[in-house]
């Protein structure tokens, strides 16, 4: 099933309200939608609201063999699930433009960022490490998947305690939460994805675009940031080349991509 398309007047509408600095929700230009995070019951259960976008993060973890290229070093990896729940445009248990986006734009927000010390999950050298997995459930669209998918995971990653476990000899024994407490990830820092939507070839900027926004955007630019101004990954996408000049000349991202951030 798929989204019933927008009319021509409705794209006519939506591009011209833009034009004015006007949106459908009553927000300014560079306005944020409320978020809230909640947790569950379970360490690294975290849900996310993005205005009436909705994502839930579960992180589990088990011991595996490490790679052979990184003997010392814990495995990180993430699986997300778009459900026909949240839009009907979502196919169950099939892959799509959009789940492939998301989970490298992830996977460079968070894991190739080296948010998590990923050493310290290393159990025995080159036998035992712990794996990291981040479960991601889109729950309800309304635009902006990204970067209320960044929050829940890192949210859940911070929230998130592994068990504990003693080595004697050759035997490792994982020991329950009533015999050891359990024990935190190590966060170095906390990479949060901010959406750029543009319209009308670059000339516009609107800061978290919802569901319909996007659907009349010429492109979309990524940007992972922690709190010490470090820029942990950038993404493009969308049918135009944003010159340097014109993200520049924008407020917001002028301020984030000084000139000596862009190749």
């Amino acid at each position: 099933m798929r989204d019933t398309p927008l009319s021509n007047c409705e794209r006519d509408f939506l591009l011209k309200a833009i034009e004015e600095k006007k949106r459908l929700d009553g927000r300014q230009t560079y306005d944020y939608r409320n978020i809230k995070i909640t947790f569950g019951t379970d360490y690294g259960c975290c849900f996310v609201d993005l205005g009436k976008t909705r994502v839930m993060a579960q992180v589990s973890c088990e011991l595996v063999t490490p790679k052979e290229s990184r003997p010392n070093e814990g495995i990180m990896f993430f699986n997300l699930e778009l459900s026909p729940m949240a839009s009907p445009a979502f196919e169950l248990g099939r892959s799509s433009e959009l789940l492939v986006k998301l989970n490298r734009q992830l996977e460079r927000c968070l894991r190739n960022s080296k948010c998590i010390d990923t050493e310290s999950l290393c159990v025995v050298s080159g036998e035992k490490v712990w794996q990291i997995r981040v479960d991601v459930h889109m729950l309800n669209h309304d635009g902006n998947l990204m970067d209320a998918t960044s929050i829940a995971a890192i949210a859940a990653l911070s929230h998130f305690k592994r068990p504990d476990v003693g080595i004697q000899g050759d035997e490792v024994t994982v020991y329950s939460p009533e015999e050891r407490d359990p024990i935190a990830l190590s966060v170095y820092h906390m990479p949060i994805c901010v959406s750029f939507s543009f319209f009308q070839q670059g000339t516009y900027l609107l800061v978290d675009p919802c569901e319909r926004e996007e659907r009349v955007m010429d492109g979309l630019l990524m940007i992972a940031m922690n709190k010490h101004r470090e820029i942990c990954s950038i993404q493009s996408s969308g049918g135009i080349m944003l010159l340097k000049e014109q993200a520049s000349k924008h407020p917001v991202t002028g301020a984030i991509l000084p000139s000596r951030h862009w190749p």
